[in-house]
């Protein structure tokens, strides 16, 4: 099947009512728990990377992995890069392949996020590549000197100007959601998503989404969430494989962790209602 383009899923996603999983990948094995999990239910998905994750897998040995599992994939793939932060990696990933980019100008003020973006959009829609940008901020991660992103709620009122002005595709919103792993029971703020959904036209995207519980997803997708930013929920799934079964050797061990988080990326899917929707 020939490689998609995230705007292509997330079109029909969102015209449909159902959300599409991403997910970050870091080696071979994520990549095919991915993508044989999305054959299986005949469902679309989306796998990726991000800046922080370039030192463990560099795009070099990455994405070629990436971008011939979507092309030989039964189902519609998708290659996005996740949060990036310098406009040379931007690059990078636009020369590398990727249909989709997210710059993430979050650490910036507004202004200076609005004119990033909308320098990286042209250059992205010149490559023929879909940008995702963010406005608020979703909490948990941590810039290189170890200070932590603050949560920052999307102001409704902001996000159609947002758009407009950078002329962005795709739309992350901060709605209660953190990376990372839940210190307590997240409170999702879906009236607020409500909002941001009736004066935007755009696919918006949850990020944070590992901890949710079925009904926050639900309630998420119904709210007009199209894209949902899974990782940490994948990862544990394979660090448990491996806990449970110490005595495995290395390759009985990479099997055990591939199929654990294949069924970690199988109940997403089949959870966001993505199942069947090839």
């Amino acid at each position: 099947m020939a490689l998609y383009k995230m705007g292509e899923i997330l079109a029909d996603a969102q015209a449909r009512g159902y959300g599409v999983g991403f997910f970050n990948t870091i080696n071979l094995e994520m990549i095919r728990a991915c993508v044989e999990a999305a054959e299986e239910l005949n469902s679309p998905v989306i796998i990726g990377t991000a800046e922080a994750l370039l030192p463990i897998a560099p795009f070099d040995w990455l994405v070629p992995a990436m971008l011939e599992a979507a092309r030989r994939a039964k189902v519609p793939v998708a290659v996005h890069l996740d949060h990036t932060y310098r406009f040379d990696t931007l690059m990078q990933a636009l020369r590398s392949g990727f249909g989709s980019i997210m710059y993430d100008g979050t650490r910036e003020s507004l202004e200076d996020n609005v004119c990033h973006s909308a320098e990286i959009a042209r250059i992205a829609h010149a490559m023929g590549v879909g940008l995702e940008c963010e406005l608020g901020s979703v909490a948990g991660l941590t810039d290189e000197a170890g200070n932590e992103d603050k949560m920052v709620y999307t102001d409704p009122a902001g996000a159609a100007s947002f758009l407009e002005r950078t002329g962005a595709d795709f739309l992350a919103v901060s709605i209660g959601t953190a990376h990372g792993v839940y210190k307590a029971k997240p409170c999702l703020d879906i009236p607020r998503l409500k909002q941001i959904r009736a004066v935007v036209d755009a696919p918006l995207v949850l990020h944070g989404g590992s901890g949710l519980s079925d009904d926050d997803f639900r309630n998420t997708i119904k709210g007009g969430i199209a894209k949902v930013n899974v990782f940490t929920d994948v990862i544990l799934a394979g660090k448990r494989a491996l806990a449970e079964n110490p005595e495995a050797g290395y390759t009985d061990g990479v099997c055990l962790a591939r199929e654990a988080m294949k069924r970690a990326v199988t109940e997403k899917l089949d959870l966001f209602g993505s199942a069947g929707k090839a």
